[in-house]
């Protein structure tokens, strides 16, 4: 019987995976875990697997990311409005700001948690060792454990 490469506690997960888990607010590494404490407060660790948050370094990526996508989205729509249909100006003082900055505030904490993932996956700053939390403990303790051995060596078993 073989455990999967997910199962595996010491096996890092893929960058898809990961930063989609990071995407829904998650711990990239169990996908169990709550990764924010308030909207964009990460918390320290993982209460899953124990995997360390507080070493990320988000810093200024997220809001780049967020402007970057709704000044697409909101300029491509506000293009069309003003293109094909006589929409009065008041309308379009008033409704535009409001669409842009509710629609950011909705993308800010998951585009953070996916570059949060991003970071996990590659390895970088603190994400280079991985958890040894308590889930990590009982893991590795119901792997399968190999029987006696003929093998006259100790500590080692069957090969």
């Amino acid at each position: 019987m073989t455990a999967s490469v997910e199962s595996l506690p010491g096996e890092r997960i893929g960058l898809v995976k990961s930063m989609a888990r990071g995407f829904v607010c998650r711990c990239p590494h169990c996908g169990e875990g709550k990764l924010f404490g308030k909207f964009l407060k990460v918390r320290p660790a993982c209460d899953a697997c124990g995997l360390e948050f507080h070493h990320h370094r988000a810093d200024d990526l997220p809001p780049y990311v967020v402007i970057f996508i709704i000044g697409h989205i909101v300029g491509y729509f506000i293009l069309e409005l003003e293109t094909n249909y006589d929409v009065p100006l008041w309308f379009q003082l008033s409704f535009w700001p409001i669409v842009t900055l509710g629609s950011a505030l909705a993308l800010l904490q998951p585009v953070k948690g996916a570059v949060v993932g991003l970071q996990y996956a590659l390895g970088m700053g603190g994400f280079a060792t991985l958890p040894t939390g308590p889930s990590v403990a009982i893991a590795r303790s119901e792997e399968v454990q190999l029987g006696p051995s003929d093998n006259p060596t100790p500590g080692l078993g069957r090969a």
